[in-house]
């Protein structure tokens, strides 16, 4: 059963699955929220271009490689991201980025997720916004962490799965930012490592 992580909390993804985990997935979604016309009525929706994006860093704080729509492999191969969603429609993940934490370089501590709007719309035009963590193997969600509350911020920092004492974790952080790439957002994720 999948947990509904709040800001700042701490899971062991191994507990949580019930296994060492292999492999995992960061799902993202959203819709555009629906704008309102003349009266309050509903006018259609706006196209919102959000992205998703995993900064590997080491034991030091210091960004090792980066995973974007512009990117779409880690050097080492263990990070894929699947493809940019232009728009938020349809259902489920509208981005995904998958991990083989066995074949991550030794040299990684700790992958930040992070989205960001690439138009520079804000939180308060989208709708629906979450990432959640699934066991790479069998895709079962293992934790949601809901990207509630909107807000005139372009980015959040969303999520950290790091190395502690020999398993992996996940800190779901949660933290509005601006930035309309992922290269703008590294000194903000290095701030709150």
């Amino acid at each position: 059963m999948a947990i509904n992580l709040t800001k700042g909390q701490k899971i062991s993804l191994e507990k949580e699955s019930g296994a060492a985990l292999s492999k995992v997935v960061m799902g993202l979604g959203w819709d555009a929220a629906r704008k309102k016309g003349i009266l309050g009525f509903f006018s259609g929706d706006a196209s919102i271009d959000l992205d998703a994006s995993a900064v590997m860093f080491d034991a030091a704080g210091q960004p090792l490689d980066i995973v974007w729509f512009g990117k779409l492999k880690s050097r080492d191969g263990s990070v894929v991201h699947t493809g940019d969603n232009l728009t938020g429609e349809g259902e489920g993940d509208d981005e995904q980025i998958r991990v083989d934490l066995t074949n991550m370089a030794p040299a990684v501590a700790a992958i930040v997720f992070t989205v960001n709007s690439f138009r520079g719309q804000t939180f308060d035009e989208v709708e629906n916004a979450y990432c959640r963590l699934l066991n790479g193997v069998d895709d079962t969600e293992i934790a949601r962490f809901t990207l509630s509350g909107g807000g005139a911020h372009t980015a959040m920092i969303m999520a950290k799965v790091y190395r502690h004492n020999g398993e992996w974790k996940m800190h779901a952080i949660g933290e509005p930012t601006s930035g309309r790439t992922v290269e703008e957002l590294v000194p903000g994720i290095r701030a709150i490592l």
